[in-house]
């Protein structure tokens, strides 16, 4: 393994990694950058191929953090230790654990997933802002979901606030960019229900049965969700709405759905 310690700013390694801050790098390099102890403990519990590391001794201070250092140590293809300036450089906003690490895009296709009877999907259409994909994420992951799909996606999974919001959960094998077309042949091959959420329902989201499995559906705010969501096999649902706002934000909505649908499960 390579492993040098790095006090410049302008080190060719430090630079690519600074690129990833851009989606376009991120396609192009086939990387990305993980910031955060527990991000990283996940990301390399998952089984994530860590190409790079970085590691700012001076910012390395809990338990949590150096636990992350050593994995780095133990998994990274190069590990290098750097000056607090280059750190600066690296780091995602005011994030100060002192551990970065650059990664390899999984690939991961749908041929592999195996859900069990009766499975809870999301899928995630077109959401353009990745802090709300990343709060999905995390709420799917609490309440036992068996996959997420993130469908014709505005944003790229890894994208540093993504990865921040999820937690880490987004690192899950159970985690999919798929096209539209994609998720809708999976749901007929499973005869899974398809329950999609749109303000303007007549169905309040209680009046659905959730216990044989279901695949929800949520659309960007800005867009909502596409004419390919209105066929006679899917059952629009909506929220009741009492104040004057006519919608909720996209992850509180989903929250309460996962949530209803693991309640009537439990029962």
């Amino acid at each position: 393994m390579l492993e040098q310690h790095i006090t410049s700013r302008q080190n060719e390694r430090v630079k690519t990694a600074a690129k990833l801050r851009s989606g376009r790098q991120r396609a192009k390099q086939g990387r990305f950058l993980i910031d955060g102890a527990r991000q990283i403990l996940r990301a390399v519990e998952a089984k994530i191929e860590i190409a790079e590391a970085f590691v700012c001794r001076e910012f390395v201070n809990s338990p949590e953090q150096e636990s992350a250092a050593k994995s780095l140590r133990d998994s990274a293809q190069s590990f290098s230790t750097i000056s607090p300036e280059v750190y600066a450089k690296v780091a995602f906003g005011d994030v100060d654990d002192g551990v970065v690490a650059v990664a390899h895009t999984p690939e991961r296709q749908l041929s592999q997933l195996t859900l069990p009877p009766r499975p809870l999907v999301a899928v995630l259409e077109g959401l353009e802002k990745p802090g709300n994909v990343g709060a999905i994420l995390r709420t799917a992951d609490a309440a036992g979901f068996d996959a997420v799909f993130v469908a014709d996606g505005q944003t790229d999974l890894f994208n540093p606030n993504t990865i921040r919001a999820s937690l880490g959960t987004v690192f899950a094998a159970s985690v999919y960019a798929t096209t539209i077309a994609e998720a809708l042949e999976q749901f007929r091959a499973l005869q899974l229900p398809i329950i999609a959420a749109r303000p303007e329902a007549q169905r309040i989201y209680t009046e659905v049965d959730f216990c044989e499995g279901a695949a929800i559906v949520l659309g960007s705010e800005a867009a909502g969700l596409s004419p390919a969501w209105d066929g006679a096999n899917v059952q629009a649902v909506r929220l009741p709405m009492h104040g004057i706002a006519d919608s909720l934000n996209v992850a509180a909505t989903a929250a309460v759905l996962f949530y209803e649908a693991v309640r009537q499960r439990s029962d």
